[in-house]
């Protein structure tokens, strides 16, 4: 690296100080207070005045709007990405939005409470104001005093407080298509640590990190990040269906230690696990980078995908669906494992540059970047071909769920696994058999005979029903042949 590369990368203006990702858009606030946006541009969610999408971070046009009512020169804080439409928060506690306005709000107005925070996710906004209270509008869950009933979403166009956090503070909070995770101080006040993680909303995929996929209609603790963990949370973000947490390690004693922990849906790789598999808890994400210099500061979720911004705002990482161009390294395939984003933004397009790709720093080493080159084009192959096993294998596990869950009344589980396939790859169907029926209750097979007596039973039919078909087949035949 030379010295003009160096001294350019600690440039205010190509530090990342906020992240927001969308459904297939991510926005990137800097040091300088100008924003960036790259991925799909239908209905104007990037904010280029257009629709196209950019592969790339490109910088938004904020001039138009950059000042009060009194004519002072507005500062952006804070930004925001829903599914369509992106919020940015400016310093004098004024909201803004672009996009696709389906609940009519009040966009690019003042608020009655001044704001110190705001989010987006699906068709859902959130704010917090400067007394840590929580505050929703558009498609949100809704809100029950009582304990029962079945969970749903509510369409308010003006904001709603959220009372479950009474008597406390919301310092950090994020939302998905239908579910909230927040970060609420332990106490009254908020002193600059001990927050407790709340999760509540839609949870088919397991996105509140409770262990199972029942949705809720109150927040409930995230246990991993109970105010007696080990682990202090200091960051959310949601996707559509996952969620993802930055912590710290407080018994270790290195404040160096910063681990990125992901939950919820992950068939596009959005957990960065390395795999397509959902997770009902938080798990690490393994793949990232671990020295001084890669302390995670932010993080955001897409639809299904995640941005992480590490070297105090100077590199990022993504992974998850690639599709638009939405994690910001070129391609569009997806990234099951966090890869670099190509970041800072060039003047030009960054094919006419030359980057180390592992690390994102200008390269002018030609014969590098053919083979960094050539292993792209074989990565690229490989997804294709991990693509279609995964449609393959999609099929085949909707065929084992219906079948499954046909015969015993339940959907299929990894516990249900034949234990001769979880421990090789022959599979004994007898001993299965014998073992399976040895092991189920009463119930279980009385459910069994059930479904094998329909089932005999349909089998019986259908063969008298093709013998009498067969019979009368044979007569017709032979009446005609008596004609003659």
């Amino acid at each position: 690296m030379d010295g003009s590369t160096a001294s350019n990368s600690r440039d205010s203006s190509h530090k990342v100080i906020a992240i927001a990702a969308g459904e297939a858009h991510t926005l990137a606030l800097t040091g300088d207070g100008n924003v960036y946006a790259w991925g799909r541009g239908t209905f104007g969610r990037l904010g280029t005045g257009s629709e196209a999408d950019e592969h790339f971070p490109v910088p938004i046009d904020f001039d138009f709007g950059r000042r009060s009512p009194q004519g002072k020169l507005l500062k952006l804080v804070e930004i925001a990405a829903g599914a369509y439409h992106s919020l940015a928060l400016a310093d004098d506690g004024s909201v803004w939005s672009w996009g696709y306005n389906i609940y009519e709000s009040e966009a690019n107005s003042r608020t009655p409470l001044k704001v110190s925070s705001v989010k987006a996710g699906g068709m859902m906004s959130l704010a917090i104001d400067n007394l840590g209270a929580l505050w929703m509008w558009g498609n949100c869950p809704q809100q029950s005093s009582s304990s029962d009933g079945e969970f749903s979403l509510v369409r308010s166009s003006t904001p709603m407080p959220v009372w479950s956090f009474h008597g406390h503070t919301v310092v950090k909070v994020a939302c998905g298509n239908e579910h909230v995770v927040a970060l609420v101080s332990a106490g009254e006040t908020y002193k600059g640590g001990d927050l407790v993680c709340y999760s509540w909303g839609g949870n088919n995929h397991g996105q509140l990190g409770l262990g199972d996929t029942e949705s809720r209609l109150h927040p409930e603790i995230v246990e991993k990040f109970n105010q007696s963990s080990s682990w202090a949370v200091y960051a959310v973000a949601c996707g559509a269906f996952h969620t993802a947490l930055l912590a710290v390690d407080d018994r270790s004693g290195d404040t160096l230690r910063s681990v990125c922990w992901t939950f919820g849906l992950g068939e596009n790789g959005q957990l960065g696990h390395g795999t397509t598999r959902s997770a009902l808890l938080p798990e690490p994400v393994k793949g990232l980078p671990h020295n001084e210099f890669l302390i995670m500061l932010i993080v955001a979720c897409g639809a299904a995908h995640t941005v992480l911004v590490a070297d105090d705002g100077y590199k990022l990482w993504s992974w998850g669906r690639g599709r638009s161009g939405v994690l910001g390294n070129g391609k569009t395939f997806d990234c099951f494992a966090p890869t670099i984003l190509l970041w800072p933004p060039q003047l030009k397009d960054f094919k006419e540059k030359k980057f180390d790709i592992s690390t994102g720093v200008k390269n002018s080493k030609g014969p590098e970047l053919a083979r960094a080159t050539e292993m792209e084009k074989t990565l690229s192959a490989a997804m294709e071909e991990m693509k279609l096993l995964q449609s393959k294998l999609s099929v085949m596990e909707k065929y084992t769920s219906i079948l499954h869950g046909s015969i015993f009344g339940k959907p299929f589980e990894e516990r249900d696994m034949p234990t001769s396939l979880q421990n090789s790859s022959t599979f004994d169907i007898a001993k299965e058999w014998e073992s399976m029926l040895e092991s189920s209750d009463r119930a279980k097979l009385i459910r069994l005979e059930m479904f094998y007596r329909n089932m005999l039973a349909g089998i019986k039919d259908k063969i008298l029903k093709k013998r009498i078909q067969e019979i009368v087949k044979e007569c017709v035949g032979s009446s005609t042949r008596g004609n003659y």
